[in-house]
């Protein structure tokens, strides 16, 4: 089922998951073109378009909706945020929005940036992302794939404590951690995501972050 001709359209190309899922769409045969959304205009490439987007008001008739395939790696912290409400503003309710448009226009692949431990029942951030999942879910992609990544091993442009803590306490005691906590690579997640809408096998894939190890 893998296509030589798929155009993929991109969110959350900025990001740290975002830019290696990037560079290895421009660098893969198999995609014909990158649509990645940003607020500002990325590094020209022959493959890429670019559109310029405000995302509080993304416009519903843009051509450029008519892809193939999606990856979202749309993620944020509340801290960063600013509130609960505006971090799941990005991370649910705007993922399910482009999902939705990218749906309308016909395409049939799907792939989310999730998280470890993404659930219903869990703390807000583990069911902002369940509900994430969940209401890409609905929306009846024929290929739904879903990567859930422990903590992301990279350095980020903005400053997340709890995170550069664990990031150090996981290499200190990395031996005695089980895989599927471990920290994970960008680029390792970035694979998965392209490779998932690329293969395009039918029903729900999700992947856990033991998968993820290299």
């Amino acid at each position: 089922m893998t296509s030589p001709t798929l155009r993929l359209l991109l969110v959350g190309s900025t990001g740290v998951v975002g830019q290696e899922v990037l560079r290895l769409a421009l660098a893969d045969a198999r995609v014909q073109q990158v649509v990645a959304l940003t607020r500002r205009p990325l590094p020209p490439h022959p493959k890429l378009q670019n559109p310029v987007v405000d995302f509080s008001a993304l416009p519903t008739e843009a051509p450029w909706w008519a892809v193939d395939a999606v990856i979202c790696t749309l993620g944020t912290t509340i801290k960063v945020a600013g509130s609960k409400a505006a971090f799941a503003a990005i991370d649910r309710d705007l993922a399910v929005r482009v999902a939705t448009q990218a749906r309308a226009a016909g395409a049939t692949r799907l792939a989310l940036n999730s998280s470890l431990g993404a659930s219903l029942t869990g703390n807000f951030y583990l069911k902002t992302k369940a509900e994430a999942e969940q209401g890409i879910r609905a929306l009846g992609y024929a290929t739904y794939v879903i990567v859930r990544p422990s903590l992301i091993d990279a350095k980020r442009s903005e400053s997340r404590l709890g995170e550069e803590f664990g990031l150090v306490a996981m290499g200190l005691f990395k031996p005695l951690i089980p895989a599927r906590y471990r920290a994970v690579k960008p680029e390792a997640i970035a694979r998965a995501l392209l490779e998932g809408v690329l293969a395009g096998q039918p029903g729900e894939q999700v992947i856990e972050s033991e998968r993820l190890q290299g």
